[in-house]
């Protein structure tokens, strides 16, 4: 490099001298076939000096060559000027930039010497001033003129990377010719002399798989169906030469990492075919049964799969989860599960990306299945009811130790362990029955009592034999139902009357009865007549209606009898009388004349009331005669001395009856009514 630096200074010496001094001809003939072209291409691109001569200076544009490494200064050019006789009367003078210090000229000849190297990429070029003068006189022969000495360029600069290394992606399965970046190169040589900034791109590592453009500096893929799982990571390296790339130019490499960014062309894939999992029966729904997994080669969005199980008998007890960050499925517990029913499950498990690409599809389906085999784990569980809750019913009267009911446990597991039985005392409640601790049946233990406790609620627990920690509980509910100790009576003492003239039909009462048994709301009473007492004017039912006509002088007053039947069981009779008084009425119905207890009937008063009315009366009579007997100090028969004197007469009894067999003994209305007896012998 040192021996053509100093051929080419030399070549430009000889360059310079004849081409400044055009008297010397003979140098022009020494100038060879490259000077010539270099100063062809200066003309061509305009950088050539002007020629100027101005009253006598002749000289041209100066090149100086940079770099210049000889041990004398430099020879640059040479000024002269036509007044300039050879008699050493002129002298040169030189000013401007670096004179002194990097220029300097020999005054009597004009001759311009560089006294250091130039470094053209630091400063390309100085602009000086030069003058002619006399001598003797020092008067400016010449006015002081300016000119250019321009630093020439040599190829001293290798193309350079301002940046790198560089990296860049592309993706995978891309085909040839695929943009994947472009790099540029710079040069500080002079782009406008000469090929020493004129850059060539090569490739020095990295083929087969990519390529660089010569002139671009573009890198693109230069082989197809390059695989990301196969090899992700390249590294390219790029050499910029100057000279275009010729034998003596200068070059710069730099490095390029390239990745191949992964696309959605491989499916997701089981590691394996069946995948066995284990759960106990006893795990509550929504609990973990275990994790599959499906291997994606691809990355990122690319590799995510999404799970689920495929429909079929045994996925229904069964849901599967896609976990995002492991890429994996969870199967989770949808129902709950029982050893004694079923012991094991097999489904089918599909794995799918979420994420398709549709350039691939046609390497598909992107899509795998596994099957699942779930073992279910035997638990050992407490007995099982045969019910979830049961009923029963017992009488108030039962007997202590009968039975009421059953109930019934059974160990489903595996060993099938035997059960016993026993009832939960509470304090709150009354313990009124116990359990077979064997045979599980419940029996009355206290006597029971309708009106304290019509319904009791019982907990009996179960437990296993071979485990006693293992129990269950079931609720047993007892209705106590009432006895029939009871029987049904009228509601009231029932006195009334009828028209002599009523129709037959025509309602003349209607009775109801009461029972002292529980519930008094759902009773149902039945009313009939004694069989050995039916007349031919009445009868009795539930509504019922007249047969017959009345004549009040023929009898005034009716006693009727009304026997009264409950529903329950056994049943419970009673027999009660109906007063019926016959009256005088108009064609209307309208009451004309009857007694004065008939009277009062039509006047809306209710019987107590009128006996009250009517037992008051008889008081103030009484006390009347009483007052007008101590008068007369006479002394009174006994009121029943007579058939008339009767109902002038206050009789009370005050006899407790004993149910129904009194009912037979007397009659409380013809004890009233004597004319009652009388009349007797007319009901049929």
């Amino acid at each position: 490099m040192l021996m053509g630096n100093c051929l080419l200074l030399f070549l430009w010496c000889l360059l310079d001298k004849s081409f400044v001094s055009p008297l010397h001809s003979s140098s022009q003939s020494r100038m060879g076939k490259e000077q010539h072209r270099n100063m062809m291409a200066h003309r061509k691109h305009g950088m050539m000096g002007v020629h100027r001569v101005k009253r006598g200076w002749v000289w041209n544009q100066f090149f100086v060559l940079e770099e210049y490494m000889g041990s004398d200064p430099q020879y640059v050019g040479k000024l002269h000027s036509d007044l300039d006789k050879g008699d050493s009367m002129v002298k040169y003078t030189l000013s401007g930039e670096g004179v002194g210090s990097i220029f300097t000229i020999e005054p009597s000849t004009g001759d311009i010497h560089a006294l250091r190297s130039l470094d053209r990429e630091e400063k390309p070029y100085y602009t000086l001033r030069a003058q002619a003068v006399d001598v003797l006189t020092g008067r400016p022969l010449e006015p002081e003129s300016e000119f250019i000495i321009k630093v020439q360029d040599i190829n001293d600069n290798e193309p350079r990377f301002l940046e790198g290394p560089y990296s860049a992606t592309v993706p995978e399965m891309s085909p040839v010719g695929t943009y994947v970046t472009q790099i540029t190169a710079t040069d500080a040589d002079d782009p406008t002399y000469g090929n020493s900034a004129r850059i060539v791109y090569s490739i020095l590592h990295g083929q087969p798989y990519f390529s660089v453009d010569p002139k671009t500096g573009i890198i693109r893929v230069a082989l197809p169906n390059m695989d990301r799982e196969v090899k992700e990571m390249y590294q390219v390296v790029i050499q910029a030469k100057d000279m275009g790339g010729q034998l003596g130019g200068l070059a710069g490499t730099t490095t390029i990492n390239i990745t191949l960014r992964d696309v959605n062309d491989n499916p997701p894939r089981f590691s394996k075919s069946i995948f066995h999992l284990r759960v106990p029966e006893s795990s509550p729904v929504g609990s973990s049964v275990g994790r599959v997994k499906a291997h994606d080669l691809d990355s990122g969005k690319n590799a995510e799969v999404e799970y689920s199980i495929v429909p079929g008998d045994g996925g229904s007890m069964f849901d599967i989860y896609s976990n995002k960050n492991t890429q994996e499925g969870t199967v989770i517990l949808k129902k709950h599960l029982d050893y004694e029913t079923r012991k094991a499950y097999t489904f089918k498990v599909e794995a799918s990306n979420a994420a398709l690409d549709h350039r691939f599809l046609h390497l598909g389906p992107f899509k795998d299945t596994a099957t699942v085999k779930v073992n279910v784990l035997d638990v050992e569980e407490p007995p099982v009811f045969s019910r979830l809750s049961y009923s029963m019913e017992t009488y108030e009267d039962t007997p202590v130790g009968i039975i009421v009911g059953a109930v019934t446990a059974e160990d489903l597991d595996v060993g099938n362990s035997p059960v016993r039985y026993s009832v939960e005392w509470r304090k709150d409640s009354e313990n009124c029955f116990d359990i077979d601790p064997v045979e599980g049946t419940l029996s009355v233990s206290e006597a029971l009592d309708r009106e304290r406790n019509t319904e009791h609620n019982v907990t009996v627990v179960a437990t296993k034999v071979n485990n006693p920690l293992l129990s269950s509980k079931v609720t047993v509910t007892i209705k106590v139902l009432d006895v029939n100790e009871f029987p049904p009576e009228l509601a009231f003492v029932y006195e009334t009357f009828v028209c002599e003239n009523a129709k037959v039909g025509q309602v003349i009462q209607i009775i109801s009865a009461t029972d002292r048994d529980m519930p008094a709301v759902e009773h149902r009473f039945y009313f009939k007549s004694p069989s050995q007492t039916r007349n031919r004017n009445f009868t009795i039912r539930d509504y019922g209606s007249k047969r017959g006509g009345f004549r009040r002088l023929e009898q005034s007053m009716y006693l009727v009898p009304v026997i009264v039947e409950d529903g329950g069981y056994p049943i419970r009779s009673s027999t009660g009388t109906v007063s019926v008084r016959v009256c005088t009425c108009d064609t209307d119905g309208s009451l004309l004349s009857c007694n004065a207890e008939a009277v009062f009937f039509p006047m809306g008063l209710s019987t107590g009331a009128l006996m009250a009315i009517l037992l008051c009366i008889v008081i103030l009579l009484v006390m009347v005669v009483l007052y007008m007997g101590l008068r007369k100090h006479k002394k009174k028969d006994t009121l029943m001395s007579s058939k008339e004197d009767i109902r002038d007469n206050v009789i009370h009894y005050d006899d407790e009856g004993g149910g129904e067999e009194d009912t037979q003994a007397f009659d409380i209305g013809t004890l009233r009514n004597p004319k009652g007896i009388y009349n007797e012998n007319q009901w049929g």
